[in-house]
């Protein structure tokens, strides 16, 4: 940017005409050499006196201030693209409320592994859930246009675990695309029972008819078959349910399911191996419909994948708290 000097200011000592001298600076000298040395004295005796009047000076004002302020993160791409996936999150938790899940324990289970499709012979294996045998996993589904439910899954569970994490959570993983497949689903139960979880969240997406929208959460049923025992659970997982279900509703503006769940966005199943042999709270949300354009345009959104996650913490947040 080209710049202009502004018009010469007749009392700027580099280079401008200087004034003819007045007839009153001898006086005036002598006046300053008076009053400046009893103006220093009396400055040096407020300072000394301790007179700022505010308890300290602007350094200290500013770090006791605790206005930390928020840094926001750029949502991905509509493709599920993260050059930082576990740092996307809204804001920076408030300093408050940061350490309010000190201790507690919450482990997110991604809906099946991006790999899955590269091993069908290992997740087509069935195993034992209580109830009956199930397939070890399944590769999930996608948008007509391919992103795929387990790409979906991961990127939302990088969201989640960030904000759970600046409130002071510790946060695991099922899978994080970190193994050739899997886990299957009974393995994912031991996860979150060996690790003495708090709270369970499993997410996923539908892939239902055309028109079908919305999300729901599915409660664990109460079984008590063979290895699996939900008897302890299904009444803080259900409490868990709703509040993520009511959260996810009000922070993503969507909708519960309308074609199952009766419009509550709440569905109780006892068949479903991650739930059945969980001996922790545990749920599941199906974040809405990949099958239906008008749902696989929010779920392929990176911003509305941030809102999800949001909505799924708050959930977890409330649960947790009591």
């Amino acid at each position: 940017m080209s710049y202009t000097s502004p018009p010469s200011d007749p009392f700027d000592p580099f280079g401008s005409p200087q004034p003819r001298r007045s007839r009153l600076r001898r006086p005036l000298t002598v006046a300053l050499a008076v009053l400046v040395p009893g103006a220093l004295l009396g400055w040096l005796a407020y300072g000394t006196l301790g007179g700022t009047g505010d308890g300290g000076d602007g350094a200290d004002r500013a770090a006791g201030s605790g206005a930390t302020p928020s840094v926001l993160h750029s949502p991905t791409d509509g493709e599920g693209k993260t050059g930082d996936p576990g740092a996307t999150a809204s804001a920076t938790s408030d300093p408050k409320g940061s350490d309010s899940l000190k201790g507690k324990v919450v482990v997110i289970d991604p809906g099946h592994n991006p790999a899955n499709a590269e091993h069908t012979a290992e997740i087509n294996r069935t195993v034992d859930i209580g109830t009956n045998s199930k397939e070890c996993d399944t590769t999930g589904t996608s948008t007509n246009s391919g992103y795929s439910e387990a790409r979906f899954t991961l990127d939302v569970a990088h969201r989640l675990r960030t904000l759970l994490q600046q409130r002071g959570a510790t946060v695991k993983l099922t899978q994080d695309a970190d193994r050739p497949y899997g886990p299957c689903v009974d393995e994912r139960a031991r996860i979150g029972n060996a690790a003495h979880a708090d709270a369970v969240v499993s997410i996923h997406a539908d892939g239902s008819g055309t028109g079908n929208r919305g999300f729901h959460v599915i409660l664990p049923g109460s079984v008590r078959a063979g290895a699996a025992d939900t008897r302890a659970i299904t009444g803080p997982s259900k409490n868990l349910g709703k509040l993520i279900a009511d959260d996810f509703a009000r922070t993503t503006g969507s909708s519960p399911s309308n074609y199952i769940g009766d419009g509550t966005g709440l569905v109780t199943r006892e068949d479903l191996g991650g739930l059945n042999l969980s001996t922790v709270p545990k749920v599941f949300i199906e974040c809405g419909n990949m099958r239906d354009s008008k749902d696989a345009a929010l779920l392929t959104s990176g911003a509305w994948r941030q809102k999800a996650a949001q909505g799924i913490s708050e959930g977890i947040v409330s649960f947790l708290r009591g």
